[in-house]
């Protein structure tokens, strides 16, 4: 049960405030409705302890997510250290424009405070020290240090970045000066826009992907951001109408080289729009300004479709249609079966069943319902008769055609997985020796493109092959920094890349933009931009696209052991992505579906799977490599 921290609350430093609060003046009172809420919890309450030691919470408990902040102003005479306090409590607030938080700033500080210019997250709230100037120098002024482990920034268009965990180095400042007849201490210097312990953050705001289509093609790329929980402090806006600004907005810095959006250039909402609401058939009308007009029906669909997609994620029942509107003329209606011609993986919603390298070097495919006995069978063709015994596969999104590299790692084959044929010449022949040091596994991108890591120390690669045939084209990677490729996974968009890199005996996941130049037919290719995924794990084992824009993720943390758990591409991580616990997992595959069960390699269960609701299954009990199509 949520609960809302007013009267009777926590306070930012993690202690239990009673009215007045720590120095004298607490949040806004509890309501008459909340009042008696509390006295159904204690009448249902057998005894309340009397003793007992008392710890301190930093900030929100993770998973209180209902948890409500009421701002308080700063009260009359109030001290340097109940300033400070109070407006670091305001910021976790949703008050109108942050209201309550300026009224403890001087009137140049509250023009210069922009709380919408990014966020610092760190991994609890900001604690301050005391002041660094001796006591009683009030002509000077106090300032006070904020200290912190800073974790990861979000920036004024609302990305997300992790960080390694350093030191928080922001100042507040405060003077005194005259408010109304009396002296008053105000901070006068601060940090620009907000920062937040996570579990504030993660209180307050909501992941959500907004969508634009890969340059010069017809589907469509997940593009994580962050918005409000309710209602925006700074716009006034819902969580609806929040996702379409920010979509109108634009990609994001780090996608926009690869993305293109159909929204005419000056494309926003009807001036004065805040709150977009749908029907009882779940339809919604979006009115946009007159720059919107401009958009023919074929780009309008396009348009409509981002919207969709990216609502996707805010609605517990799926989206019926998207109506547009400019001036308050229709421009078009989209369906949300329309839209699907422009989803990022065109396999959705078709049924996909995992396959995997059997004890004999095989490729076997298994087929299992939910509580039903686990089918295997071996593929059509050579890789099916053994003609060839695998290490690794990857198979095609359209399940035509697989790649498998052979049992000493040195040879990338490909074949049709639907018909007899002859085992041809192997694609590539890696110089390299042994596991670790030839061919990685293989992957295949939505555009039907296939790639592979030739892991030879002496030549080390990453290669792709158009269609999945040759010859190998040489991709670039840029930002490596004497790391080795040692695994990658392609996502269904095309335009990005797991990395998983390995450099002085750490394993550590990047995500690459993939940006194609000159020809269509033969583009010269590079991946670039590549920016660190997991930074807070120690080491990461096995990676696989789980979606749109999220990872699954094998890896432990220092000093911890092995987790399975979901990650955004944007590196941003809950609670609710840690999976149950697997020993010794080499591999791991989840299809684009979420409504398909994961499914991974462990050296101790076999090939195992984890259905909705369940833990994990054994399928297998001898096997390796499992994968999804891609």
């Amino acid at each position: 049960m949520g609960a809302e921290r007013g009267r009777y609350g926590r306070g930012r430093d993690g202690r239990e405030r009673y009215a007045r609060g720590r120095y004298g003046r607490g949040r806004a009172a509890l309501t008459p409705a909340a009042l008696g809420v509390c006295a159904v919890l204690l009448a249902g309450c057998a005894s309340i302890p009397d003793r007992g030691g008392v710890e301190p919470v930093k900030a929100s408990p993770p998973g209180e997510s209902q948890v409500r902040v009421y701002a308080v102003p700063p009260r009359e005479k109030a001290q340097p250290d109940e300033i400070v306090d109070g407006f670091l409590e305001a910021m976790t607030s949703d008050d109108p424009d942050f209201a309550m938080a300026r009224k403890y700033l001087t009137k140049d500080a509250s023009a210069f405070w922009q709380p919408g210019a990014g966020t610092a997250v760190l991994r609890a709230a900001p604690d301050p020290a005391g002041p660094k100037e001796p006591s009683g120098s009030e002509s000077a002024g106090l300032t006070y240090p904020l200290y912190g482990d800073r974790i990861a920034d979000v920036d004024s268009a609302h990305a997300y970045k992790p960080i390694e965990p350093t030191a928080y180095d922001g100042d507040i400042h405060l003077v005194r000066q005259t408010v109304g007849n009396t002296k008053e201490w105000r901070i006068d210097s601060l940090p620009q826009g907000l920062v937040l312990g996570e579990s504030d953050f993660q209180r307050n705001y909501r992941s959500v992907n907004k969508y634009y289509f890969a340059s010069d093609e017809n589907w469509l790329v997940a593009d994580p951001v962050y918005i409000r929980q309710r209602i925006d402090p700074t716009t006034r806006m819902d969580p609806v109408t929040q996702a379409v600004k920010v979509l109108l907005d634009g990609p994001t810095h780090w996608l926009k080289p690869v993305v293109d959006s159909p929204f005419p250039a000056g494309t926003a909402l009807q001036k004065g729009v805040t709150t977009l609401e749908f029907d009882d058939r779940n339809a919604l009308k979006v009115p946009l300004n007159e720059k919107a007009a401009k958009a023919g029906r074929t780009q309008c669909r396009k348009m409509a479709a981002q919207l969709l997609f990216t609502l996707r994620d805010l609605t517990s029942t799926p989206v019926g249609q998207v109506e547009l509107l400019a001036d308050g003329s229709s421009l078009c209606v989209l369906s949300g079966d329309q839209a699907e011609e422009f989803a990022p993986d065109r396999a959705t919603g078709r049924s996909v069943n995992p396959y995997f390298v059997d004890d004999h070097g095989r490729l076997s495919l298994l087929q299992a319902g939910a509580d039903q006995p686990v089918d295997r069978s071996q593929v059509i063709g050579p890789f099916g008769t053994g003609a060839v015994k695998l290490s690794s596969v990857a198979v095609a999104r359209d399940e035509k055609h697989a790649a498998g590299v052979a049992e000493d790692y040195k040879s990338l084959y490909v074949s049709s997985i639907l018909s007899d044929s002859e085992l041809g010449d192997p694609l590539v022949t890696s110089g390299g020796k042994g596991e670790e040091g030839a061919l990685s596994a293989p992957s295949w991108d939505g555009r039907g493109d296939l790639w592979i890591a030739d892991r030879d120390a002496a030549k080390p690669r990453l290669l792709r092959f158009t269609g999945g045939a040759g010859p190998a084209r040489p991709v670039t990677v840029e930002g490596l920094d004497g790391a080795r490729i040692k695994s990658l996974r392609v996502s269904a968009d095309g335009v990005r890349i797991a990395l998983l890199l390995t450099k002085d005996g750490r394993n550590t996941l990047q995500i690459g933009r993939v940006e194609r130049h000159g020809s269509k037919t033969d583009p010269t290719v590079t991946v670039t931009r590549l920016q660190s995924v997991a930074p807070q794990m120690e080491t990461v084992t096995a990676v696989s696209w789980a979606g749109p824009s999220r990872l699954v993720v094998v890896g432990k943390e220092s000093g911890g052991v092995q987790q399975v758990r979901y990650i955004q591409t944007d590196g941003s991580t809950s609670a609710a992505g840690v999976l149950p616990g697997l020993n010794q997992v080499t591999a791991i595959a989840a299809a684009d579906d979420d409504r398909q069960p994961l499914v991974a390699d462990s050296e101790d269960a076999g090939i195992v799977r984890l259905p909705s609701g369940t833990n994990w299954q054994t399928m297998v009990e001898v096997g390796s490599s499992p994968v999804y199509p891609g």
